[in-house]
Formats: C-alpha cells, sequence, structure tokens
C-alpha cells in the first residue's frame, strides 16, 4: 500500500479512488501540468486532508473527484462507479446520490432561510417535505443553529452561514464530502469552532471526507494527511 492510500475498513472498497489522474492547462504556447498522475484512496468513514499552498492544485482535485469538470486524464471511481463510463445524466447522479460540497464561500441561496437551504437539496433528491423539515432541523440544531432556523443568510454571522453550508452538504447523506477551504473566509477562533463541529457531524453521519486546506493546523485533526506539491500526492506529517 503507498503511503497516500487509505487502510480499507472492515474490508470495504474505497469511497473514492483515483489512478494516474493528470490535468494540465495551455497558457499560450506553454503547457502547465496541475495534476500529474494523482493516485488516491478514501476509505468509507476516512476524514482525509489535502494541504497545499495556493495555486497547487488542491481545488482541481477536488473539481474533478466531484465531476464538476472534464478534461481529465486517468481514472476517477467513486463507490466502484468509473466516471468516464458515465453519461452527463450518470455524473449528475453520482453527484445528487453520493456527494456533498463545501466551499470557502457559502453560496447560500439569498432568498431562503437556514432551514429551507437545507430542504431544498433534500426535496431535489426526493424526499418529501416534513422529512427534509425533520432532517434539516436535525442536522441545524447538531450545529447550534436551533435558534437560527428562519434567518435568512444575511442575518447570520459568517461562521453561522459556514455551519448552514455544511448541513446542507450532509443533507441527503453522501458517502463522501468535498470541502474546498470551508473556513478560508473565517478568522481563526471562528474557524477552529466551525471546522470542530464539520469533523464531529462528519464523524457522525459516517461519510467520508476529502478537505482542501492551507492550515495545518487544521489538518492535523484529520485521520490523514496529504500533500499536493508539483501535481503529485506525499503523506505529510503535521505537528
Amino acid at each position: 500500500m503507498s503511503s497516500f492510500e487509505g487502510r480499507a475498513v472492515n474490508g470495504a472498497g474505497p469511497i473514492l479512488q483515483t489512478r494516474g489522474l493528470k490535468r494540465s492547462f495551455k497558457q499560450g504556447e506553454t503547457v502547465i501540468e496541475v495534476l500529474r498522475g494523482v493516485d488516491l484512496d478514501v476509505q468509507p468513514g476516512e476524514i482525509v486532508a489535502l494541504l497545499g499552498p495556493s495555486g497547487s492544485g488542491k481545488s482541481t482535485l477536488l473539481q474533478a473527484v466531484g465531476l464538476l469538470e472534464g478534461g481529465f486524464e486517468g481514472s476517477i471511481r467513486i463507490l466502484g462507479r468509473e466516471a468516464a463510463q458515465l453519461d452527463s445524466g450518470g455524473r449528475t447522479t453520482v453527484r445528487r446520490d453520493s456527494l456533498g460540497f463545501i466551499y470557502q464561500f457559502h453560496h447560500l441561496l439569498p432568498d431562503f432561510n437556514a432551514l429551507e437551504n437545507v430542504v431544498l437539496p433534500q426535496m431535489i433528491h426526493g424526499a418529501t417535505r416534513a422529512d427534509a423539515d425533520r432532517r434539516a432541523e436535525d442536522l441545524l440544531g447538531a450545529l447550534g443553529l436551533a435558534s437560527r432556523i428562519t434567518h435568512r443568510p444575511n442575518q447570520l454571522s459568517g461562521g453561522e452561514q459556514q455551519r448552514v453550508a455544511v448541513a446542507r452538504a450532509l443533507a441527503n447523506r453522501p458517502a463522501l464530502v468535498l470541502a474546498d477551504e470551508p473556513t478560508g473566509n473565517l478568522d481563526e477562533a471562528t474557524a477552529d469552532r466551525v471546522f470542530a463541529e464539520f469533523v464531529s457531524l462528519v464523524r457522525d453521519e459516517g461519510s467520508a471526507a476529502l478537505v482542501a486546506t492551507h492550515n495545518e493546523r487544521l489538518a492535523a485533526r484529520m485521520d490523514r494527511v496529504l500533500r499536493l506539491h508539483e501535481g503529485r500526492l506525499t503523506l505529510a506529517e503535521v505537528a
């Protein structure tokens, strides 16, 4: 087993597996190789940190495994399904049913309150309104927002907005959460609290997570820390 592959949990296969993943871009006559053959396993229930400075390719890797962009070479398998064999509808289904997304900016719908922002993805997924309401209330309550569920995003603090984004990402019980600098817009104290709540809730929900960050202190709280450097992954040691 290479240093960047997770150890299987109870014999289960990986939630996410990439092999030889490459991505390059052309700028004029110059070819920029962002990913140079990334091999990665993320196992069920595992929370993996993806460390690297801005511009190292963390977001590119998350976009690839989130099936949000084309133009990649290599293999991406999610729950054993090869992404290259999926059509547009199949990729949409995988994103809807198996993945949750959290970004540096919360991207909440401004005309809907906190509860509704967590309810909507569930109803798109086919849940009844009553079930979606219960699920949203449970998630928001677990994140300390029980008294804020009727507030719209502009009535919430930055930390509260990001907590709603966490609840929304977990609303449909995804097998894998992809988080791109999820606390990058928050001050240090708020980032610590939100991140601790995120990790706790992901563990309680039984999801796996791949979290891109440049913050080594937060990365140290996760199960495994990988560093993306010059387009390749290495196992990182953080204090």
